[in-house]
């Protein structure tokens, strides 16, 4: 289901919970959501949608062909590629807002099939992953 985006800085600056099997349907709810606004925004995190649980949807662009990845229980186990840029948000008003980012990162997450998984991103995929970690981390950019 199509859900309305958050934009209340305190819910948003909130540390999301742990996702269990039974947050699927938000996994879905985020994923659907993410979709209607794909010319504007290329991940989202739960608590975009008002529920703090640690959910990301993303546009994956590290294999041949990109699809939409969702992501639970995402962990940023490795950093590496230290730079500065410029970043969005569809649920934070203004434009665009300084950060750091790292060029390679190093992920622990579960699918929605509750499978532990530990992959590696680079460039823009990690750059998108970092976004919604922080989101689930409560940090507003």
């Amino acid at each position: 289901m199509i859900k309305e985006l958050m934009h209340d800085p305190i819910f948003l600056a909130g540390k999301s919970e742990i996702a269990a099997k039974e947050d699927l349907q938000t996994a879905a709810d985020l994923l659907e959501t993410l979709m209607v606004h794909k010319d504007d925004c290329v991940g989202m995190a739960a608590n975009m949608i008002g529920v703090r649980k640690r959910i990301i949807a993303f546009l994956d662009e590290s294999g041949k062909k990109p699809t939409y990845t969702v992501m639970l229980n995402p962990e940023i186990i490795k950093r590496d590629g230290a730079y500065d840029t410029e970043e969005g948000c569809l649920s934070l008003l203004g434009g665009p807002r300084p950060c750091r980012r790292y060029r390679s990162i190093k992920v622990r997450y579960q699918t929605a099939e509750m499978q532990m998984r530990i992959k590696t991103y680079t460039g823009f995929t990690a750059q998108i992953i970092q976004h919604e970690v922080d989101h689930c981390d409560g940090i507003l950019i």
